[in-house]
């Protein structure tokens, strides 16, 4: 696809990311509108995968260890073709197929349980290593927060990923530079992100992770086999795309109005709709 048609599919799941926690009365916005841009590039133009054979065993894998984003991978899926994007409209509700947190087995393409912080890149270790194991042909994505590098589980996974030279894995780091609490500098030390994940064996690097071409750039050529394992620091502004959202960690919590979703309409499509 062209750069200018991702960026509009990035528009409209913005747009049914505001929906979506208005009608679910479900917190998290700020931190689903900052990983768009990166699962538009993943599901668009990265991952090897086929909506009609979700369960594909040379499917690429995709976890998104920063589950409470769960409503960016719902659109994603959605627009991508593994089920009905009607079924978006019924987000979080009681005995739902779309829970706050993504379930494995919930709807087709999740891949697994996910929003305990800190468990996503094991898991990712671990579908890396039997790739290996089973000689299959696949790669390895993980979406981790900054927030949750905090945990000391990523990085006992950031040491054993490169000691198995577990080239067909990539974490990408949300880094929108909050967390639920305060400024992820100040909760805990992450800076220098870079020099630490490069310290620990990783083929890092750093990249606006709202620039759908860079991200494409660095993620597609993610090999199959043995190597360093990709690390990319994607920065990021927590609320974006909605001006009144962004950079402002009260839409942590904070659930969208009617006219919290006019003015979200209007800023991503103009006064013309979608």
């Amino acid at each position: 696809m062209e750069i200018a048609e991702l960026e509009s599919l990035a528009r409209q799941i913005r747009f049914k990311l505001v929906q979506m926690s208005h009608s679910g009365g479900a917190p998290h916005l700020g931190s689903s509108l900052s990983c768009v841009d990166i699962l538009v590039s993943l599901y668009w133009e990265v991952l090897k995968i086929d909506p009609h054979r979700p369960d594909h065993p040379d499917r690429d894998r995709f976890i998104l260890s920063k589950g409470h984003a769960a409503t960016t991978l719902y659109a994603a899926l959605a627009l991508r073709g593994f089920f009905p994007p009607s079924l978006l409209d019924h987000f979080a509700e009681a005995g739902g197929c779309l829970p706050e947190h993504p379930s494995r087995g919930s709807v087709p393409g999740v891949e697994v349980a996910s929003g305990s912080l800190g468990h996503g890149l094991s898991l990712a270790l671990g579908m890396a290593l039997s790739a290996r194991i089973q000689k299959r042909d696949y790669r390895v994505f993980a979406v981790l927060s900054d927030g949750e590098c905090n945990e000391g589980s990523v990085w006992e996974a950031a040491m054993l990923t490169p000691a198995h030279d577990l080239g067909n894995l990539a974490a990408v780091i949300d880094y929108n530079k909050w967390q639920a609490t305060g400024r992820s500098n100040e909760v805990m030390s992450l800076a220098p992100l870079v020099d630490k994940w490069r310290s620990f064996g990783w083929n890092t690097c750093e990249v606006d992770g709202h620039d759908i071409a860079q991200l494409t750039e660095v993620l597609k050529p993610v090999p199959t086999g043995s190597g360093k394992p990709t690390a990319v620091i994607a920065h990021t502004v927590k609320g974006k795309g909605v001006s009144f959202m962004e950079d402002d960690n009260n839409w942590h919590y904070r659930i969208p109005d009617a006219a919290a979703i006019e003015r979200a309409r209007v800023e991503l499509f103009g006064n013309y709709g979608e």
